[in-house]
């Protein structure tokens, strides 16, 4: 089993910054991808990056450009920078864990952006 938990989420104006952090814990061993998702209000969860353990990433392309996924595995620790938010970047994120066998998901943190 692998427990995450996610901070950093907030209000924010348009075009400010957030970061957020992703806590693993447990069988932190067996995780090879970790990523984050949003879902916005009335619409459904999207993927917004992944990182693989080797630090190989991948990101949707609305935050392409605007958004960084890093990872400190001797942590266990995956964190979404994100920059030049939009209001359309409001929603919950969560933050993934998938290992050979589960995908795991954290509780989420809210993201606002005002206009």
């Amino acid at each position: 089993q692998v427990q995450l938990v996610e901070s950093g989420g907030g209000l924010v104006q348009a075009g400010g910054s957030l970061r957020l952090s992703c806590v693993a814990s447990g069988s932190t061993n067996s995780v090879n991808t970790m990523g984050w998702y949003r879902q916005a209000p009335g619409k459904q969860r999207e993927l917004v990056a992944t990182i693989t353990r080797g630090l190989n990433t991948y990101y949707a392309g609305p935050v392409k450009g605007r958004f960084t996924v890093a990872r400190d595995n001797a942590k266990n620790t995956a964190y979404l920078q994100m920059t030049s938010l939009k209001p359309e970047d409001t929603g919950v994120y969560s933050c993934t864990a998938i290992a050979p066998f589960a995908i795991y998901w954290g509780q989420g943190t809210q993201v606002t952006v005002s206009s």
